[in-house]
């Protein structure tokens, strides 16, 4: 099983950054494809960045030279670096683990980006 927590959410102004943690835990974590994705309010979750096989990178188009994953493998911790924030930004951020076809989520942190 995993755990995720995520952490570093919270509001800022348009053009500034933030940056999000989120701490992995439980015995398959070693297997995890870590990713962040979001969700804004009436909107489909939707992916930011990810590590795919073999810790290549996969960014979503609206984010892509902005934003940047991370992870710290010692610490079983993932980080997503936001920069230049925009407005349509605004949404709760969740960390994802997937293991095969199984999905594993965060609860969430809000982020929101004030024009």
């Amino acid at each position: 099983q995993v755990q995720l927590v995520e952490s570093g959410g919270g509001s800022v102004q348009a053009g500034g950054s933030l940056r999000l943690e989120c701490a992995a835990s439980g015995s398959a974590t070693s297997a995890c494809g870590m990713g962040w994705y979001r969700q804004a309010s009436d909107k489909e979750r939707e992916l930011v960045a990810s590590f795919n096989g073999g810790g290549v990178t996969n960014y979503g188009m609206s984010v892509k030279g902005r934003f940047t994953i991370s992870r710290d493998n010692a610490k079983n911790t993932v980080y997503l670096q936001m920069n230049t924030l925009k407005p349509e930004d605004t949404a709760v951020y969740y960390c994802n683990c997937k293991i095969l076809w199984k999905n594993y989520w965060g609860k969430g942190t809000l982020v929101t980006v004030s024009s």
